[in-house]
């Protein structure tokens, strides 16, 4: 079987554009991610964008832009892993030889709503129930610290970390380190969450190119090899959820060490799903990190910091680089390109050789999450 490797990156810093469109936020990541990667318009043989608000034809309204035309435009909606289900499929492509070039955009305005929580669907009867992000992970919360070791103080230091990792970033929305005592002081949200333990909404755009063996050759740039790619979505479960065992996450990750034939303790950094800082600490547990009921113990340690065991989201994370939900997935893998081809600047993870990106889409009655996806990358 071939490999599908990663030879160009980019995104845009994080931020609010209220006055850009969907190609005017996606256009310079797409150049720069070509010109990184050593690649035409017209070598570009199929385009997977990954989007939730974007609209109808997002992808060819933005390949336009730059001379990509007549070859396959798929438009991925996966809610927060759609940028990520987009760079499965592209995977896929290349893995089964359909496609030697693949460029895969991550994109979402979310300025565009002006404020408060993302719209969910009104149809469904949680939503209705008024079961919006910020309230879902306020009950996990609770219930971590219910069922935990773990104080408010655990939660916030998830935040402090994401500010200090975002401060090295020039792409996170968010680049002022922050103390415990201003994390717990910011503006109620959900209790027990405050203002800083909740990703910002705004703007952004990433893209990457994924190539072939016999393309990467050619190229002779700098590469990462996707060792696993894994999407799942959620098993339907009315009544009783265990929300500290989120299970597809844990069968996600599993599967994707299975199939990369390394796991948790060989990785030398992690981009995780932290919309939210209950979110990191149950995801320590779900990706094997740790065992369940260490986690706080585990960050308290400084084990996902530098110097520690594995340095999760030294971009600053969904926390401090923000959410754009359709570009998150992308912007993960852009920064594990950086990481793992040493050009991650002042948030280098040293010597980072194997890394892995995670990312869920949540907000539907009965599943854990709606989807989950898990890549696994090593530096070619």
């Amino acid at each position: 079987m071939s490999n599908a490797y990663i030879v160009g990156a980019a995104m845009i810093p994080m931020g609010k554009y209220r006055e850009s469109s969907y190609s005017g936020l996606a256009v310079p990541a797409v150049l720069n991610a070509m010109v990184s990667a050593g690649i035409r318009p017209q070598d570009v043989q199929a385009v997977v964008c990954g989007h939730t608000y974007g609209g109808m034809l997002t992808g060819q309204r933005i390949v336009k832009e730059v001379g990509i035309s007549s070859v396959p435009v798929i438009n991925v909606d996966n809610a927060c892993s759609g940028g990520a289900s987009a760079l499965h499929l592209a995977w896929k492509d290349v893995l089964e030889g359909r496609h030697e070039v693949v460029l895969v955009i991550g994109v979402d305005k979310l300025t565009q709503f002006g404020g408060g929580t993302l719209p969910l669907v009104l149809e469904d009867p949680e939503v209705q129930q008024g079961m919006v992000m910020p309230a879902v992970y306020a009950m996990r919360a609770r219930r971590y610290l219910h069922e935990r070791d773990a104080s408010i103080q655990d939660l916030a230091e998830v935040s402090v970390k994401a500010r200090r990792h975002g401060a090295r970033n020039p792409y996170a929305q968010f680049r002022r380190e922050v103390s415990v005592e201003d994390v717990i002081s910011s503006r109620p949200i959900a209790d027990p969450l405050t203002l800083l333990q909740c990703c910002p909404t705004g703007d952004g755009a990433a893209a990457v190119l994924v190539v072939s063996d016999a393309t990467r050759r050619k190229l002779a740039r700098p590469a990462i090899r996707i060792a696993a790619s894994i999407l799942h979505s959620g098993s339907a479960i009315w009544g009783f959820r265990d929300m500290l065992r989120p299970e597809i996450s844990y069968h996600s990750a599993a599967e994707a060490y299975e199939a990369a034939g390394f796991g948790p303790r060989d990785l030398d950094v992690i981009e995780l799903h932290d919309s939210f800082s209950i979110a990191e600490l149950v995801y320590y547990e779900a990706l094997g990190l740790c065992e369940a009921g260490a986690s706080a113990a585990y960050l308290r340690a400084g084990r996902t910091t530098y110097g520690g065991d594995v340095v999760v989201n030294p971009s600053g994370g969904l926390l401090s680089k923000g959410h754009p939900v359709g570009a998150s997935g992308v912007a993960q893998a852009v920064e594990m390109y950086w990481q793992l081809t040493g050009q991650a600047g002042a948030r280098q993870v040293g010597n980072a050789r194997l890394g892995l990106s995670h990312v869920t889409g949540g907000g539907i009655a009965a599943l854990d999450h709606g989807a989950c996806t898990i890549h696994l990358y090593e530096r070619a």
